[in-house]
This record gives C-alpha cells, structure tokens and sequence, in this order.
C-alpha cells in the first residue's frame, strides 16, 4: 500500500503522440512513470511516436536523461513494435484486464478525445477527462462557446478555418482588420484552435498590413485547420489553477500560480528552452481575485465535463479584469510545469498527485453502468 493508501496496480502510460507537442509529452510521461513505479506500481511506458504507431518502451527507455531524439528509433532502445492502437490496446487489456492507461500526451490525438475514445472502445479504465470533455478543451473555439454559455469572462474572438482562407483569403484578411479596428487596441493574438504549448501563436502588431497577418495565419495553418484570433493584451498576468476531482463533492482547486514569461509572451521557448521565465506559485493576487480565480476553475472544469484533472489558465489585465484563457485537460508534468508543483504547494507532491489521479479513474470507472448488456436489458 502507498503513502495515498492506493493498493499496486498495472499502470500503462501512454507517451509521446503524433503531435507538435511529442517532446513535451516524454518528459511529462517519462516523469510519471517514475513517480508511479518508485510508490510500488507496476508501470508499462508506451511509446506512440510521430506516424503513430504505438511501441512498448523497456524500463532503461524510460531514463529521463535520454535525450528526446533517442525516441525517434524506438527499436534502437529495444523498444516492442511497432503496433496499430488496436493491437496495443488488447496487448494492455490482454496483460492485466485491471490496468488503469495513464495518457500522458499533449495536443492533437492525445488531449482531443481520440486516444479516450480508443481506450472507451477497448473498455480499458484511463485517467482524465473523457472524449467529449477532451474535445471541448482542445477546440479553444468550443472552449469559449461552452464557457460563454455559463456567463464565465473569455475575450471575443473571430475563428478562420483553412477552406475558407485558401478559398478567399482577401475576405478573410478584411474580416480579420476589421475585427482588429473594432478593438481598443487592434493588436491582435493569432494561434491554432487546438494545440497547446503555445505553438503556432504570433502576436500581429499591425493587422492593417495584410502581410503581416498572413505570415501569422500561414504559421498557425501549419498546425490547424481551424485558427482563432484574439485581442492582445497589454503584459497582462498570466495565471494558472490546478484542479483535481471528479465531482464537485471531491474538487480540489490549487493555485493560482502566476508566470513570468521574459518574454512578449508565454511562448514555447519562453516555457521550456529560454531560462528567461520565472513562475510563482502563490500569486501576489487581492484576496476577491484570488477566490474568483479559484472558484471560476472548479465552474470550468464542471461546465466542460472534465473528470480527473486538469490545469485551468486565466489572463488578468488591468484593472483586474479577469478572463478564463483555456483549459488543458492533459497539463504538462515537466519538472517545470506549474500543474504538479501548484499540487505540491497545496500539500500533494507529484507521486501523490499522479497516485490520486488513477484513484479518480479507477472511481470514476466504478461508478459507471456496465456496458455490456443482456437481451434483458433492452427496452
């Protein structure tokens, strides 16, 4: 039995992705791991790499000193593969039916519902948030719509989908400056619809001159069908919440935590390459905000059906003006990430958080009606 009282268990965590955010993920993944397998869980290390074929990784490819290049030739670290997503499932079904998938990827495939609609259909319990919620908390566009609908502050928005800009990018561009002119400051933020990490995200400092905003709608395109923009905020406070629950019985919210990018922006070098960017974990906030930010967590995490856990952002500007950013249903578990550390300071470390993430899956799992009926279950 660990320190959270969680008896040992088959764990399979899943790692890496055909995403922009493939590196991210095996650090996040290869942390976990280990955290889990130093409480005592027995812990399997899949590799999904960048064309998506899954690879079982051995315990010397899990060393968080390997360098992230080295999972470009799985089979050189010995790894088991390659397999399609419905072999590599029954595999892990196959070895212990009571194994809990910890998915630890980032971005498309692993935080957008497709790999939980996988592990639904393979009827394997998993950690975090389901298809659906995973969904909306990738598309930023859902995202904002969903919290629109709870009267919860998000920034207003314009979306470009590829097919339309490669069908009249003219149209688009005016659509764009003129959403730009109808803002008080018409600097605006460009960024894919569903990615994290802050890839793809170029600040338009002058959206009255087409080319500058078609380089930024070209570098976002690269990684999205689907773009957003939105207003720019001048250095506003970025801030972070960790939540943690399934219901709003048992939801724990910590934080918020504030970063200090260095930078223009939070961006990707800005978060893992630059050493530029300081985080807090207990933001110097006035006591009213403070609770605002807290308590407009835990409503997004419920309004979006989110279960397990989750990191919810926020942009404060001036006068205190709060917005609720995104929410990122699978945040990253980096030794600089601020989702483990806002647990820590609230009294959880890291292998507490990762032991109390697969408890939530293994209750959520138990409270749901079994999926395989009889004739005597249909109406």
């Amino acid at each position: 039995m660990s320190a959270t009282g969680l008896a040992p268990r088959q764990i399979a965590v899943l790692l890496g992705g055909p995403s922009a955010e493939h590196d991210v993920s095996l650090v996040s993944g290869r942390a976990i791991a280990a955290a889990l397998a130093s409480r005592g869980h027995a812990v399997d290390a899949w590799l999904i790499d960048l064309d998506g074929r899954w690879w079982s990784l051995p315990p010397a490819a899990q060393d968080a000193d390997l360098a992230a290049t080295a999972f470009d030739d799985p089979a050189a670290l010995l790894a088991r593969g390659p397999l399609g997503a419905a072999a590599a499932l029954e595999a892990i079904a196959t070895a212990d039916p009571g194994t809990v998938v910890f998915p630890a990827l980032h971005g498309p495939f692993g935080e957008d519902g497709q790999v939980q609609s996988l592990l639904e259909a393979a009827g394997l319990v998993y950690c975090g948030s389901g298809p659906a919620a995973s969904a909306i908390g990738m598309d930023k566009t859902l995202f904002k719509r969903a919290c629109g609908s709870m009267e919860l502050p998000v920034l207003p928005w314009v979306e470009v989908r590829a097919l339309d800009w490669a069908r009249d990018q003219v149209g688009c561009v005016a659509e764009l400056g003129a959403f730009a002119a109808s803002l008080p400051d018409p600097r605006l933020v460009i960024k894919p619809a569903r990615l994290g990490s802050s890839i793809g995200i170029t600040i338009v400092h002058r959206p009255d001159e087409p080319p500058e905003l078609e380089h930024a709608v070209a570098d976002a395109l690269r990684y999205d069908d689907l773009l957003l923009a939105e207003p720019y905020l001048d250095h506003p406070r970025e801030l972070e919440a960790s939540v943690v629950g399934n219901s709003r019985h048992d939801l724990a919210v910590y934080g918020p935590g504030e970063i200090l990018p260095g930078r223009e922006f939070y961006d990707y070098v800005a978060k893992y390459r630059s050493g530029e960017s300081r985080t807090i974990l207990a933001a110097d906030l006035d006591p009213p905000v403070r609770e605002d930010v807290r308590r407009i967590a835990g409503e997004v995490f419920l309004a979006t059906g989110c279960s397990g856990f989750a990191r919810v952002d926020f942009l404060l500007g001036p006068d205190d003006l709060l917005f609720v950013s995104e929410i990122n249903t699978i945040p990253g578990f980096t030794p600089i990430s601020l989702f483990p550390r806002l647990c820590a300071e609230g009294g959880m470390d890291f292998g507490d958080a990762c032991e109390r993430i697969v408890t939530l899956a293994v209750e959520r799992a138990a409270g749901r009606p079994s999926r395989r009926l009889t004739r005597a279950d249909l109406p």
